[in-house]
């Protein structure tokens, strides 16, 4: 009987082991998978900013969420005179206030280069102070430059795009930064947020399709 007993007893102490051993290799399989999941879908951690006006932000801040390494694009105002304008204001285009984005990027996965193609091939940069029917000093087209490697990059692509006529003219205004004033909630992820909105049905969404036709490996 004592004998009996202790093989079963073996028998039972080896059967969980293999246990464990399944369970354990379970849970390596599961910790790698979930880690794999987390990779995938872990958001941009963007490490630089770019601030460019292109027209009516609603459009330009469309346009760069939809790059790779973009984290995210907020509307503003740029390059006027007053503090803490307002839309009501800037709209008069007295305060000399753009339409502007703050885009929020990784470099190490999109280059300000790459950024200055995004911003001069989803625009016409040869309008002055309009942007399809938007009319108005609150619609120019303006790159702010943070330091000389940017000033740098932003003029040289003007005069390589003028050099291969790519644009009758350019009117962009390469200037310092200042300030960016953001620009009330409700302007915010406006085209994704309000994507039946009569604006930004005739004018928002094609533009942005016109971009991603032209640029199909910058997109997301």
């Amino acid at each position: 009987m004592k004998y009996h007993m202790k093989n079963l007893l073996i028998v039972l102490m080896a059967s969980f082991q293999v246990a464990c051993q399944n369970s354990s290799a379970k849970t390596v399989e599961n910790l790698a998978s979930a880690a794999d999941s987390k990779e995938i879908s872990d958001p941009i951690v963007p490490n630089s900013v770019a601030y460019f006006a292109s027209g009516c932000f609603w459009c330009v801040e469309a346009v760069f969420e939809s790059v790779k390494g973009v984290a995210e694009a907020e509307s503003g105002y740029s390059g006027g005179k007053i503090v803490n304008p307002s839309y009501e204001l800037i709209c008069t285009g007295k305060t000399r206030h753009a339409e502007a984005v703050k885009v929020y990027y990784d470099s190490n996965l999109v280059s300000y280069s790459t950024l200055l193609t995004v911003f001069f091939d989803s625009h016409d940069p040869s309008t002055l102070n309009q942007q399809g029917p938007d009319r108005g000093p609150q619609y120019r087209s303006m790159i702010f430059y943070q330091n000389d490697k940017e000033k740098g990059l932003a003029e040289n692509y003007t005069t390589n795009a003028l050099l291969k006529k790519e644009f009758s003219k350019i009117t962009t205004e390469v200037v310092p930064y200042d300030i960016f004033y953001i620009a009330e909630e409700y302007h915010q992820d406006y085209e994704r947020l309000n994507p039946n909105q009569g604006y930004v049905q005739s004018v928002s969404v094609p533009r942005l399709n016109r971009f991603k036709a032209k640029h199909p490996e910058l997109l997301k």
